[in-house]
């Protein structure tokens, strides 16, 4: 028997009470019980993005949320600045160019941050920038951009909105939207919501909100105003996903009882570990400077290809993580700690990555990893 083990950075492990829940018999999306269901989502997605707006809910994967973002507040003729540092920054660029929005690009080197000023110095000399669009994480290649310090410098513009893709740090990473001014923060299940992939969510500020009315580009199903009608009388615009909707009511529910702080330690004692034991098996970090609390990339050890660093990991032992992506492939592996995962979850995954470099003839001191991830865990 080989038990399987997810530790990619989406889809991630679901808990048994939410994989429950979702088993139950399917009710009436226009029922008054799911209405009920409806009405607890929007408290606890409140709770969840540290917001006090309703927060919309599409049944689609994260990407749907970003288009939403970029149709629902630009106009033709409109300007974007898009972080790129990454595979999903790219994607920001590739949404922008679906509607023809003129985008200036902040090249940022893979496995690394942004720096701020150099989106400050861009927005002194270019007033036309209607949004800055940004990851939190940029999954790709393990890094956390600095969204507190650049959202200060956009908040302020009252021509200017910060738009952010926290798909892979919402839950994991402390991300503060009213707090930071955040205008629009979009989600995916998949991730530290701890569910299977089908649902996107969109917080929008007041702000925001101003932009939405304004805004003139083509839209149909991802349209915040429909949703932001329907979701104030506990409804989606169209058909939801009920079943993932009634797990994401349990998740909810279990990210409350754990209390966010606790999840953010949680976090970032899980990144913590697994960080010190692939330093310790003397590999190097992706990123290290701005490592992500969400996501791990390592560099494979000279001579052996990540990807098969991937697939031993995934056929021989059982263990899913995921390979660079781009002009990282073959150069990386990643190992994800977020959502549903444990300090024994993390020392499996170790000892799984000891035993197949050295299957894949990497010279190894068997252990060291996970005695240095054991440190961590009991310090």
């Amino acid at each position: 028997m080989k038990k399987k083990r997810l530790m990619a950075p989406g889809p991630t492990p679901v808990p048994p009470k939410a994989l429950l829940n979702m088993a139950a018999p399917i009710i009436h999306h226009r029922g008054p019980e799911f209405k009920g269901i409806i009405g607890e989502l929007r408290e606890g997605l409140k709770y969840l993005f540290q917001t006090t707006n309703d927060v919309l809910i599409f049944s689609s994967t994260g990407t749907g949320a970003m288009d939403g973002a970029v149709a629902n507040t630009l106009s033709r003729g409109d300007r974007a600045l898009v972080v790129n540092g990454g595979k999903f920054g790219e994607r920001w660029m590739d949404i922008c160019e679906a509607y023809g929005v003129e985008v200036e690009i902040v090249d940022v080197p893979w496995g690394e941050a942004v720096d701020p000023d150099v989106i400050r110095k861009v927005l002194d000399t270019d007033n036309s920038i209607k949004v800055v669009l940004t990851q939190a994480c940029e999954t790709s290649t393990g890094v956390v951009h600095p969204i507190k310090e650049v959202a200060k410098i956009v908040r302020d513009r009252d021509d200017t909105l910060i738009i952010v893709d926290a798909i892979s740090a919402l839950g994991a990473l402390d991300i503060r939207t009213d707090e930071w001014g955040l205008d629009v923060v979009v989600a995916g299940s998949q991730k530290a919501l701890m569910l299977p992939p089908g649902l996107a969510f969109a917080s929008v500020s007041n702000k925001a909100w101003g932009f939405v009315e304004r805004s003139n580009l083509s839209k149909y199903y991802f349209n915040f105003d429909k949703e932001r009608k329907s979701i104030s009388k506990n409804q989606t615009a169209y058909t939801s996903a009920v079943s993932l909707l009634v797990g994401l009511r349990e998740s909810l529910k279990e990210i409350k009882e754990e209390g966010l702080d606790n999840i953010f330690a949680r976090h970032d004692k899980m990144a913590e570990a697994t960080r010190a034991a692939v330093t310790a098996l003397g590999l190097q970090l992706y990123a290290p400077k701005s490592p992500s609390s969400a996501v791990t990339a390592i560099l494979a050890p000279e001579g052996i290809d990540g990807s098969d660093v991937v697939k031993v990991m995934r056929e021989k032992h059982g263990i899913t993580i995921a390979g660079g992506q781009a002009q990282a492939k073959g150069k990386i592996f990643r190992i994800a700690h977020l959502g549903h995962v444990d300090q024994f979850d993390i020392i499996t995954a170790i000892f799984a990555l000891e035993m197949t470099l050295d299957e894949l003839g990497y010279t190894i001191d068997m252990g060291k990893g996970i005695r240095a991830a054991v440190k961590v865990f009991q310090g």
